[in-house]
């Protein structure tokens, strides 16, 4: 019985599958595991001035030299209200001198985002965009997004809805983004 080219591309296809496992790089990339979009190569943060909730201004030029995980959300977000927690373990399992964590928020009642805090039980530092030109920037269409910048101020993901940002999962994408710029 003549075996014909299309049996032999399929043995040989199947025969190569048995051998490397399907998957695997990505199965070692965090950014991946964690479903994180990558920004194109070059991309880098548009300068920006926000006021945090005790009223001190935070500038993006004083982030350079560490890794920024900035997380936009609101108090009327139920996926955002989910992830705080897993965003304040993450801040304390991460050296303070590489990484900074920012949440930012268009929601204007400092006092009902400070209660808002207080009743999940952290502390995280919340700046607000009033004019929403930095959720604009950074191209913000759904809460929660979560950007990822390096030490160079290059972005370097997003992900867009909540996430378990102290599982070993994103520990490794901070890791790694930290890692690379030294």
């Amino acid at each position: 019985m003549p075996v014909s080219l299309k049996q032999v591309a399929m043995a040989a296809l199947l025969s190569l599958l048995s051998v490397v496992p399907v998957g695997s790089a990505f199965a070692s990339d965090p950014f991946v595991s964690l479903k994180m979009s990558r920004f194109p190569s070059g991309s880098m943060v548009a300068p920006f001035e926000l006021t945090t909730l005790d009223g001190k201004v935070v500038k993006s030029s004083e982030l350079a030299g560490k890794v920024v995980l900035v997380n936009f959300w609101a108090t009327w977000c139920g996926p955002c209200k989910e992830e705080m927690p897993s965003l304040a373990r993450l801040l304390k399992q991460l050296d303070p001198a590489q990484f900074v964590l920012l949440t930012v928020t268009t929601d204007l009642q400092r006092q009902g985002i400070a209660h808002f805090l207080s009743q999940l039980g952290v502390s995280l530092p919340v700046l607000f965009d009033e004019d929403q030109e930095v959720s604009r920037s950074f191209m913000v269409r759904g809460l929660p997004t979560t950007i990822v910048i390096a030490r160079d101020g290059a972005l370097v993901g997003r992900a867009v809805g909540p996430r378990a940002w102290d599982s070993s999962e994103a520990v490794a994408v901070m890791r790694q983004v930290m890692e690379r710029g030294k």
